[in-house]
């Protein structure tokens, strides 16, 4: 079989605007985000846990590599990809695609957590030391991080053999290196297996919160029993993945499936970033404990739970609309017509602000961080990082809209001044 073997020439979009710093960016990201990684690991278990401590504490080859930990990221990967293709749950269709057609995708997503959660118990209930996970962080991200790499390339080589309406359109630019980096095919596929949607809520977000339950029970093992604050971590970010898998349809709308290509970025990002990043602060917790008062704790569950409470509602608020604007939940809600037909929410949540779900989100992300303290600034590596990312991501937001919709989306703007944080931004 000959690349474009369709017919089809791929012509590339050199006027395509290049996102994350163009080639350069391209260049430098893949490598100093895995950098990152073991480097916010390798502090996190150090006593200091100090960001700024330099040089930084290089860990050996013998740290970096363990069989066990490729034997169990390959096993992980494979559960789930066995509990993806199980008829479990409805099927569900994505957004039209440049050909006419749409996508068939199975939402099983939170069925597949929850088997994960029984296996975990009973291999628990067999004695299995979940605790080691903190000893085999090192070499299970390193795994992650030169599977995402290899993972990548396949990617990318694939992709010269779809048709041209596969392909993302910020993501056949003609340079190699940014296309890699980017994802030049928007959902690729081998059969009905989509491993864009597989990689996006199943197996990093999924581990995440087996990582975290991990460093609870190295903690048991340690100190006797998990502290407040380790339950309070573990409890808030399992939350957050359990409603994301619960709400799991909602991801088809999302910038990453329906824009974006399938390449090192969301590779990296899925199965690398966030299983290993995100939950820093259970990590940092079995080497630098904190103590933790009833009403400090009942304060943090409060913040968790307005952050929750918001994010949730302004997105299932979004998500109605977009199935449904004559629903009674919404259908009431002022809008602005839109030349392509659709129409732009100005009241309810998304009259409040232009992204109350991100909102919502930075104000879960610090709860998530509180109950570490404040004498390091390690566990709010993840807060810090969420911000940039999401004033990335709302600026990124901003111009595609902007496009889309011209003097429609600069009066919602007029309505709507703040784009995240009320009379602040």
């Amino acid at each position: 079989m000959k690349p474009n073997s369709q017919g089809l020439k791929q012509r590339p979009s050199h006027d395509t605007e290049r996102e994350f710093g163009g080639t350069l960016g391209a260049l430098c990201i893949p490598i100093l985000l895995p950098l990152t990684v073991m480097f916010l690991i390798c502090v996190s278990r150090s006593p200091e846990a100090s960001l700024l401590q330099w040089p930084p504490a290089l860990p050996s080859t013998d740290q970096l590599w363990d069989p066990l930990a490729l034997v169990l990221l390959l096993g992980w990967i494979s559960l789930h990809a066995l509990l993806y293709v199980l008829p479990l749950g409805k099927v569900s269709e994505g957004l039209v695609l440049r050909n006419g057609t749409r996508l068939k995708y199975p939402i099983n997503g939170f069925h597949s957590l929850c088997i994960s959660g029984v296996l975990l118990m009973l291999l628990l209930g067999l004695g299995a030391p979940l605790g080691s996970l903190f000893e085999l962080l090192l070499p299970l991200a390193a795994c992650a991080i030169a599977g995402s790499y290899l993972f990548s390339l396949y990617l990318y080589i694939r992709s010269f053999w779809v048709p041209s309406h596969a392909l993302a359109l910020g993501g056949n630019t003609g340079n190699p290196l940014y296309d890699f980096f980017i994802g030049r095919e928007l959902n690729p596929r081998i059969g009905n297996f989509d491993l864009k949607y597989f990689c996006e809520l199943r197996p990093g977000l999924i581990g995440w919160v087996v990582i975290n339950l991990g460093m609870l029970m190295k903690e048991v093992e340690l100190r006797g029993s998990p502290s407040l604050a380790m339950i309070l971590v573990n409890s808030f970010q399992l939350l957050y993945v359990a409603d994301a898998l619960w709400n799991e349809e909602a991801v088809l709308t999302t910038m990453d499936i329906v824009h974006d290509g399938f390449g090192f970025m969301l590779v990296f990002g899925d199965l690398a970033w966030v299983p290993f990043t995100y939950g820093m602060q259970a990590a940092f917790l079995v080497v630098h404990p904190q103590a933790l008062s009833s009403l400090g704790a009942a304060a943090i569950i409060a913040l968790n739970g307005i952050g929750y409470y918001v994010f949730r509602k302004s997105n299932s608020q979004k998500n109605q609309f977009r199935r449904d604007p004559t629903h009674p939940s919404v259908a009431r809600l002022e809008t602005i017509a839109t030349a392509t037909g659709k129409r732009l929410l100005v009241s309810g949540w998304w009259g409040l602000v232009r992204h109350p779900n991100y909102l919502g989100d930075l104000l879960m992300a610090l709860a998530w961080s509180l109950p570490c303290g404040f004498s390091h600034l390690l566990p709010y590596f993840y807060v810090i990082y969420f911000a940039v990312l999401l004033i990335h991501r709302e600026d990124r937001d901003e111009r595609q809209c902007r496009a889309k919709y011209g003097l429609a989306w600069d009066t919602y703007c007029q309505r709507v001044p703040y784009r995240i944080f009320p009379y602040v931004y």
